[in-house]
């Protein structure tokens, strides 16, 4: 609504608010439909479905969204980590602190890192600038995942968008886990198609979103 329609709805409503004491609040773009980051919904439900499939003892998590954790902590155990170590309280939910770009876990079943490893080296949020910094975040995920990995990274035309975050392509992220199987790419297109199970390619997209499942072969 305009702010002209907001003011006269307000007034009209004081007329007749007998209940409440009242402040104006102005939310005016609501009614234009259910709007929602395509990335941070849909990726979240990938990974919370596809761990939950595996069913994991125990799944750790390294510094994604903290929809995703929570989450998780309301049907399997999840330890969560990240560089910036929150104040959150959560039934069957353990927080601590790492720098994924210097430190690594102990080997662990079933470990995700989503819309994450972009990010690193940027300063965006306190780190270092590092333009190596998400290869060696990739590095210590490799150390850290004994059997599933869950790596969301934004994929399409390569490029920095500093200091927000980097594009990848999707071959070319496939070509840093030599050691892994892919598993399932889910393609999230951000162009108003739905998002889907895919091929791993080059995409001609200025921004997606990738999901990737690795399984460590041989194990």
């Amino acid at each position: 609504m305009d702010e002209q329609t907001f003011k006269q709805q307000a007034l009209q409503f004081l007329e007749k608010e007998t209940r409440f004491e009242c402040h104006a609040y102005p939310c005016l773009n609501d009614d234009k439909g259910h709007g929602f980051d395509e990335h941070y919904v849909y990726h979240v439900a990938w990974a919370v479905r596809k761990i939950n499939e595996i069913n994991p003892k125990i799944h750790y998590d390294i510094s994604s969204s903290l929809h995703l954790c929570t989450t998780l902590a309301a049907t399997i155990p999840t330890k969560f980590f990240d560089y910036r170590k929150p104040n959150l309280e959560i039934p069957n939910l353990l927080v601590g602190r790492i720098d994924i770009s210097v430190e690594n876990l102990d080997p662990v079943e079933s470990l995700s890192c989503c819309h994450v490893v972009e990010h690193i080296g940027l300063g965006r949020y306190g780190d270092n600038l590092d333009n190596t910094g998400d290869l060696k975040a990739i590095q210590n995920l490799k150390k850290s995942a004994g059997k599933h990995l869950f790596f969301v990274v934004p994929v399409g035309i390569p490029c920095v968008e500093f200091n927000a975050h980097r594009i990848y392509s999707p071959v070319y992220i496939a070509s840093l886990f030599p050691e892994f199987k892919c598993q399932e790419f889910y393609l999230i297109p951000n162009n108003g198609e739905k998002p889907r199970v895919s091929l791993i390619q080059e995409l001609n997209l200025p921004y997606a979103c990738g999901c990737f499942h690795f399984i460590r072969e041989n194990t």
